[in-house]
């Protein structure tokens, strides 16, 4: 069974930066998208940046610039860095693996459990 678990976050200032990671067990992805979105409570889920089997990367206009979405295919691993922090990138933050469909911002199959962001000014 596929397995996605995300790591990284925690509290952080305005300006700050931090990086997340999440890492795939029980099978592969290198041949899947991936993603990464982010929900704040009573509010639905957001996409935030995804990245193609082969590099090619989308991004919300609210984080581009900003954050960057990597992965390491050898470790089954998928990176989000995140610059510049400011209060409205607080969220729980979930990697996703193996879109359903063509659209990068649309639904995925395996979602891990997510991570809190919490940034305060």
């Amino acid at each position: 069974q596929a397995q996605l678990v995300e790591s990284g976050g925690g509290l952080v200032q305005v300006g700050d930066s931090l990086r997340l990671s999440c890492v795939a067990s029980g099978r592969t992805f290198s041949s899947d998208a991936m993603g990464w979105f982010r929900q704040v409570p009573e509010k639905e889920r957001e996409f935030v940046a995804a990245i193609t089997w082969n590099d090619i990367t989308d991004y919300a206009d609210s984080v581009k610039g900003r954050f960057t979405i990597s992965r390491d295919n050898a470790k089954n691993t998928i990176y989000l860095q995140m610059n510049s922090l400011n209060s409205e990138d607080t969220a729980v933050y979930y990697c996703a693996g193996q879109r359903i469909g063509l659209s990068l911002r649309g639904n995925y199959r395996f979602w891990g459990p997510g991570t809190q962001v919490t940034v305060s000014s």
